[in-house]
């Protein structure tokens, strides 16, 4: 029966009785779903707005672990061979000594390089030279540390009191018991004892300027003799952040295109250092 709002009756409008009306199946349906448009947007929007976060504070912690790393080998690069103007016959150590895919070890004297099982591209370096109180950070007795902070008892000698013969490893590998690539370093506090510095370290690339030499080369082709001639270093880091599940591609430390099957994203970091107490002339 159909309803009206009312009738006229003369002049007069005399309401009547609305009837009950309510929605139709078809309206019923296109309210749901709209409804679940509006649902379905927000969270792809969401999924959207949490990738886009989780994958900027991944490289904002590539870049913290890479800068942290150039800083660190950095300034200990620049330290190689230095010696106080007090000190007139440093102990006669290589200023540095590098391994190409592999790290350092042996006795300071007479450094040799072992291969890392699993980590066979990542570079080593040696550093060597003579630490006090001021160009270390002194210990709690006063003495010099190494690169991990533990004190290094005075060498003696021809060196002068709180003076010491610093020598600092460093390499890239795998954990063992996170399974995280880390930054080592194995300071002349402890020898043979390496320590974490940087995690998510993957790689480090080293190449030598020798002096008279117009290019760069790896670890491979300076010979022993050579190592005092090192005038600079360029010094590149390979850093890999967390599983994603997206692939992500990156140019490598060689400056090869890379697409990686893990799911992580990485990124490198380079830079040049001088070894500003190398005794021949930088070209």
């Amino acid at each position: 029966m159909c309803c009206t709002d009312g009738h006229v009756r003369g002049f007069a409008k005399v309401p009547t009785k609305r009837c009950p009306t309510g929605h139709t199946l078809l309206e019923l349906t296109i309210a749901i779903a709209l409804g679940l448009v509006v649902t379905m947007g927000t969270v792809t929007l969401y999924r959207s707005q949490r990738a886009a976060f989780t994958a900027a504070a991944d490289q904002e912690r590539m870049r913290e672990a890479g800068m942290a790393a150039l800083v660190l080998i950095g300034d200990q690069i620049q330290m190689a061979g230095f010696a106080p103007a007090t000190v007139f016959a440093a102990p006669a150590l290589m200023p540095l000594f590098g391994c190409a895919g592999a790290r350092p070890v042996g006795p300071d004297d007479a450094p040799a390089c072992e291969t890392l099982a699993g980590n066979a591209r990542s570079d080593g370096l040696a550093l060597h030279y003579v630490g006090d109180a001021v160009s270390t950070w002194p210990s709690a007795t006063g003495q010099p540390t190494d690169c991990l902070g533990q004190s290094v008892a005075e060498s003696g000698g021809a060196l002068d009191a709180g003076s010491a013969t610093i020598v600092n490893r460093y390499y890239a590998k795998t954990s063992g018991s996170t399974g995280e690539p880390e930054l080592y370093c194995e300071g002349a506090g402890r020898p043979g004892v390496a320590q974490p510095l940087v995690e998510g370290v993957e790689r480090l690339r080293l190449r030598y300027w020798i002096a008279g030499v117009q290019y760069a080369v790896d670890a491979s082709a300076v010979a022993r003799d050579q190592w005092s001639r090192v005038v600079g270093v360029d010094l590149c880091v390979q850093v890999r952040g967390t599983a994603t599940g997206r692939h992500v591609r990156y140019v490598d430390c060689d400056g090869i295109p890379v697409s990686p099957t893990d799911g992580r994203a990485r990124t490198t970091f380079s830079r040049y250092v001088a070894v500003r107490n190398s005794q021949v002339e930088s070209p």
